[in-house]
């Protein structure tokens, strides 16, 4: 039988605005992320898209963007296997210190060397959480909100060969699970422009 599910990054966040590293560190959502997070949620209640179970990182811009999102409205698990790439050192310095990596499409083991994780192991956490859970039983469709560099590797892990076009706050990875595999259905991307 095939599942549904809806992986989404959290909410601007003032880490976000100022261009900050933000991995294991966190900060709160700021006025345009709470604003992300109601257009998203509006996504959802405007194409009829209901959800047998929502789950999210442990930290709090992904909480509070899951609970903004469901308007409060719905019970959700908090899962460590969830959170964004461990950065080390790197934590709540500037991004222009994010290296020139020569395979642009992931820093490898570079923060490894700065008590951080690898791309491989926030890859191998995230597959082995959301695998766990689409197997539950009446989880067919699920919400699940992460973070950028954790949902880019679970998505360079499932959709390899498809170009990556950017993620920004509140977009939503849509993939069908069936047979213990993931494939990439959509990326949606929010028109933020636009009032709610």
């Amino acid at each position: 039988m095939k599942k549904t599910l809806y992986l989404m990054r959290h909410g601007q966040t003032l880490f976000n605005l100022r261009k900050k590293i933000q991995g294991s560190c966190d900060s709160p959502l700021t006025d345009e992320g709470i604003r992300q997070a109601k257009i998203a949620g509006k996504y959802f209640t405007d194409n009829g898209i209901t959800f047998d179970a929502a789950y999210s990182s442990t930290q709090e811009r992904a909480c509070d963007t899951l609970e903004i999102v469901t308007d409060n409205k719905m019970k959700y698990e908090r899962l460590k296997g969830l959170k964004e790439w461990n950065f080390g050192l790197f934590e709540g310095e500037s991004e222009d210190l994010n290296p020139k990596h020569p395979n642009e499409r992931t820093y490898g083991n570079f923060f490894v060397n700065f008590g951080g994780e690898s791309n491989k192991e926030v890859e191998k956490r995230m597959q082995e959480t959301l695998t766990e859970i689409m197997e539950k039983d009446g989880n067919n469709t699920v919400l699940a909100v992460s973070h950028g560099g954790a949902c880019y590797n679970f998505f360079l892990k499932n959709a390899p060969d498809i170009p990556f076009t950017g993620l920004p706050n509140c977009a939503i990875f849509k993939y069908e699970y069936e047979d213990g595999k993931f494939t990439f259905i959509e990326l949606i991307k929010h028109d933020f422009t636009k009032e709610i």
